[in-house]
């Protein structure tokens, strides 16, 4: 049987995860409605696909303003880990919750690989 589209986007979001560092992540749409997540129980994905988008909004707006290209990716610092938020597509954001010691090139890299995966997956 083939796998739906939200089965397919766990998946990629469960090998994200297997490199290490990451502490769960989620793909959430531009206007922060939460399209899949592999987050511990005791998160609100709801609540943090809302925060990201709007973070993403808000560093968009402000580099736009800036006339200085488009946003990357967007990471927040926390005292215990570092969010990291990266375009997935035009309809898509991947964030990730990395261990604050993570190395971030790997890290990174990986994101924008799983970005692409998913840009791919919700044509």
């Amino acid at each position: 049987m083939p796998e739906s589209k939200k089965e397919s986007l766990l998946r990629v979001l469960k090998e994200l995860a297997s490199i290490g560092d990451i502490e769960g992540s989620a793909i959430v749409t531009r206007d922060g409605l939460l399209i899949a997540s592999d987050l511990s129980a005791d998160i609100d994905a709801e609540t943090l696909a809302a925060m990201s988008a709007t973070m993403v909004g808000a560093a968009e707006t402000a580099v736009s303003e800036l006339k200085r290209g488009t946003v990357e990716r967007v990471i927040a610092e926390g005292e215990q880990t570092k969010l990291i938020t990266t375009g997935a597509g035009p309809n898509a954001v991947l964030v990730s919750m990395v261990n604050k010691s993570a190395n971030l090139g790997l890290i990174l890299v990986e994101m924008k690989r799983t970005a692409h995966m998913i840009e791919k997956e919700m044509e």
